[in-house]
């Protein structure tokens, strides 16, 4: 029986634990940041969710990340966490 190696892409050698944030107890009178990352159809499921939020109180951020194949370049997060209290990420294709 031959033995086989799988490579993580993202280079960690041990998994990282991080705690969830806090949820806040209501999103009524929050700025909410909707992050589109690209991917097809990711933009319309992003518009229902604007027109919801808005709908309850919320005022929204959109933000758009320039490819799906790497992280949020670090300038974009950065005006993600100082303009937002949430952020909504879209995966949809």
């Amino acid at each position: 029986m031959s033995t086989r190696i799988l490579l993580d892409p993202t280079g960690e050698r041990a998994a990282t634990t991080r705690a969830r944030a806090a949820r806040p107890d209501s999103l009524t009178g929050k700025r909410v940041g909707l992050l589109d990352i690209t991917k097809p159809r990711g933009n319309v499921f992003l518009d229902r969710i604007e027109a919801l939020l808005t709908e309850h109180g919320c005022t929204v951020e959109r933000f758009r990340k320039p490819t799906f194949t790497k992280p949020a370049p670090v300038d974009l997060r950065h005006e993600i966490a100082t303009k937002c209290d949430v952020v909504i990420e879209a995966l949809a294709d």
